[in-house]
């Protein structure tokens, strides 16, 4: 098995309410797209700031974060990229990225500061570490 990462945390502003759907499949799927802010001297001196937009799919969201999940919330992503194609209703094909959420939480609460309640797509397990750090290997 070869070894690859891919692996996304953002930190950013939801550009709009989310979407929420379920498929034919049962499956509840959350879209939304989330805004990040890079900023940077140019070249006279002052400070330019350059927005991506990033498309996120979430799948299995608590009603807590759905609720949350509001225009302008600032939010902690963390997932993977995906890359999909198809083809539009004139037969031109589309390429689509988007990070697929494996962990979010909102940053900013009614009473102004970060709250732990989150989501994580994968069930939680017990702590590996057994508490003895002799083995560890650095």
């Amino acid at each position: 098995m070869a070894f690859s990462l891919n692996k996304v945390m953002l930190i950013g502003n939801l550009g709009a309410d989310a979407e929420h759907r379920v498929t034919t499949n049962d499956v509840s799927v959350t879209t939304f797209s989330l805004a990040t802010t890079y900023s940077y001297k140019g070249r006279d001196g002052n400070w330019v700031d350059e927005t991506t937009w990033h498309n996120i799919v979430a799948y299995r969201l608590s009603d807590y974060i759905k609720d949350n999940l509001k225009k302008g919330k600032k939010f902690y992503v963390e997932g993977r990229i995906k890359k999909r194609s198809y083809e539009d209703k004139e037969g031109r094909t589309v390429y689509v990225t988007e990070i697929v959420a494996e962990r979010m939480f909102p940053l900013d609460s009614q009473a102004g500061g970060a709250t732990t309640e989150g989501f994580t797509s994968e069930p939680s397990s017990p702590d590996a570490s057994d508490g003895n750090e002799d083995d560890l290997p650095f």
